[in-house]
């Protein structure tokens, strides 16, 4: 691979230190390099060898090279797809109206619906047959972000392509995907997600993926052939964008991995159903548009946990019909609307239901399931101070096979 480490030595010299993802130079940057990366005429597979040798030394390469190597994999894969294929990416805004902003109007903007637009014309350019479109939905937001995200969508021309949908009208008109909901107070995020698929998937095309994703550019969307190839080529129905593949890049702020590990451990103990799938919250997944049609009815999470139950429903239709890619996930903290949210406990307590409603019982699988029906918040809290050294010492990988904290022991150490 000459060519391709020489484009890698070009750009480890060019690349900022850091990557600063409100700064759309950056951004540019980094499509720059993986058009290079893909100008060498190199395969798919001499791609991803490229890539897992720059994961094998992460700390000497510059973030906008991992990244930049990420694109031209995912680029170079959906190219390889000989045929028409339809991408639909569906997200949620909630209090999104200052990041949806420009960085020179606010600090710490990133314009992401506009850059995201951009990010799937870059993915799709050059094929005619390879086409997209997006969701964007209002979760009850108070300022208004949806009419924002009107505002920029028909200012960009694009309303062709891009949707803005209130999750409070789909309520109102007692939309199949509100469920139960009376306001879009009940939903925290799952609720949209799912109204938005659904109305992805209204209108039935072949080799149509869609796609969920978050607000921010955390996962930046050149990286959807990913996902889209491991459907269409691949013949799955589900894809995971993981940020704990070995092939994973990942930057992250702050330090919660003990809880996350918690959380983890105990959701393994009462979800059998997934055991290689690690990573349940990325927010990056995937589906083959029939998929979400047959699990969509139906849905009993409207809040943060709605993306394990599609998980578990979707593997009730096929055991291996599911596929995990490591992406490249860059955490994007300044004015995150989540990062003060501890929605662990509720989510627990969620899984609790699915696995009541969907899998068989089992008496291990019971003991916890009723120990995280006792717990309240005043013991999740006095838990996470108190997490046993057997589940911090480990890594999550390992919570498939390993269950040698009990129930009994979790609850000792939340009293």
């Amino acid at each position: 691979m000459p060519k391709l480490a020489h484009v890698v030595d070009q750009w480890t010299e060019a690349a900022p230190a850091k990557l600063d993802l409100t700064d759309p130079r950056h951004e540019d940057l980094t499509r720059d390099a993986a058009d290079a990366l893909l100008a060498c005429d190199a395969s798919p597979q001499q791609l991803m060898e490229l890539e897992a040798s720059l994961v094998a030394r992460k700390a000497e390469v510059p973030l906008l090279v991992h990244l930049a190597a990420k694109l031209a994999v995912s680029r170079s894969a959906l190219l390889a797809w000989r045929g028409a294929a339809h991408i639909s990416v569906v997200f949620a805004v909630y209090k999104e109206h200052q990041r949806i902003r420009p960085a020179a109007e606010v600090a710490g903007g990133e314009d992401f619906l506009v850059r995201k637009i951009h990010q799937l014309d870059w993915l799709t350019a050059q094929r005619d047959e390879l086409t997209w479109d997006m969701i964007v939905v209002d979760d009850g937001c108070p300022d208004k972000s949806g009419a924002i995200a009107a505002e920029i969508v028909a200012r960009e021309g694009r309303t062709n392509q891009v949707q803005v949908l209130h999750l409070a009208d789909a309520i109102a008109a007692g939309h199949p995907a509100a469920g139960d909901l009376t306001s879009p107070d009940d939903s925290r995020k799952g609720g949209s997600i799912q109204f938005g698929l659904w109305e992805a998937c209204r209108q039935e095309r072949d080799n149509h993926v869609a796609i969920f994703t978050d607000a921010d550019l955390s996962t930046h969307l050149g990286q959807s052939g990913l996902l889209a190839t491991a459907i269409l080529a691949d013949n799955r129905d589900v894809a995971i964008g993981s940020r704990r593949m070995p092939e994973s890049v990942v930057i992250k702020q702050g330090a919660r991995n003990d809880r996350g590990k918690l959380f983890i451990y105990l959701w393994k103990r009462i979800i059998d159903s997934l055991p290689d799938v690690i990573d349940t919250q990325c927010g990056f997944k995937g589906f083959a548009a029939p998929t979400l049609r047959a699990i969509l009815p139906d849905m009993l999470e409207k809040k943060f946990a709605f993306d394990i139950e599609l998980l578990i429903k979707s593997r009730t239709l096929r055991a291996d019909g599911l596929a995990q890619r490591g992406i490249a996930w860059i955490d994007s903290d300044a004015l995150s609307t989540t990062t003060d949210l501890q929605p662990y406990l509720p989510m627990l307590k969620a899984m609790v239901l699915m696995y009541r409603a969907y899998l068989p019982k089992a008496a291990s699988a019971d003991q916890y399931a009723a120990f995280i029906d006792e717990l309240d918040e005043s013991g999740w809290s006095v838990l996470q101070d108190n997490i046993p050294r057997e589940i911090t010492k480990r890594e999550p990988a390992e919570f498939s096979g390993f269950a040698g904290v009990s129930a009994d022991d979790l609850r000792q150490a939340s009293r």
